[in-house]
């Protein structure tokens, strides 16, 4: 948080972040789906570890009374410059090695780290901005094949080797690899209401000024 916060005037960080709350917290609280649709409202945060561990985050970082407005981002994947989920990436498509992970087939639940920091601030200075918010790109939802296509259009490579399954689960165990393998469908619909305004609302566009 203090490092998305970096920016924000220092008026705003004294005076605000006293007064009400925003956690920025992950998808993994949506159950994985090919075909469900999940917004704010949406149930989830009980089907397995990082469910159960997101939701321990959230009940960690509620404020008790009613007098404190709370608010809560969970994020999708955030893509930004310098690390994260690009940092790995990188490499093997810049090799031509790069491509979906597994089948391609799941949702990719990506935002860009400019408007991950622009939704925090966007909570904190909206009085009528309260509850949950999903901290996710408004484009259509990407797969997981779309955005290594993306990738590695942008990068001039091309991307269509996948990363098998079960070598997924070797590396990074099985816990860990369900959330490679499986996906989300989420949609900022309650972030879109609030009037935030995205700087990188569609893929191509925000993984451009991540490499450039």
């Amino acid at each position: 948080m203090s490092s998305l916060c970096r920016g924000c005037p220092a008026a705003m960080r004294l005076s605000t972040w006293q007064e009400k709350t925003s956690s920025t917290l992950s998808e993994a609280y949506y159950q994985p789906s090919p075909t469900a649709e999940y917004d704010e409202d949406s149930p989830g945060g009980d089907f397995d570890f990082f469910s159960n561990l997101v939701t321990k985050w959230e009940a960690a970082a509620r404020l008790h009374g009613e007098s404190t407005r709370q608010v809560v981002v969970r994020s999708g994947v955030v893509l930004g410059r310098g690390g994260g989920a690009i940092s790995q990436m990188l490499l093997p498509f810049r090799l031509g090695l790069g491509g979906p992970i597994g089948s391609g087939h799941q949702f990719f639940p990506w935002i860009h780290i400019a408007d991950l920091a622009g939704i925090l601030v966007h909570a904190l200075e909206a009085s009528h901005v309260q509850g949950i918010l999903n901290g996710v790109a408004p484009a259509p939802t990407t797969t997981n094949a779309e955005f290594a296509k993306a990738l590695g259009t942008v990068l001039g490579r091309p991307a269509f080797l996948p990363l098998p399954s079960v070598v997924v689960q070797a590396v990074f165990g099985r816990e860990r690899a369900v959330m490679l393998l499986e996906g989300q469908k989420v949609v900022p619909r309650r972030t879109l209401a609030t009037g935030y305004q995205y700087s990188f609302p569609e893929l191509g566009a925000a993984l451009k000024e991540v490499i450039a």
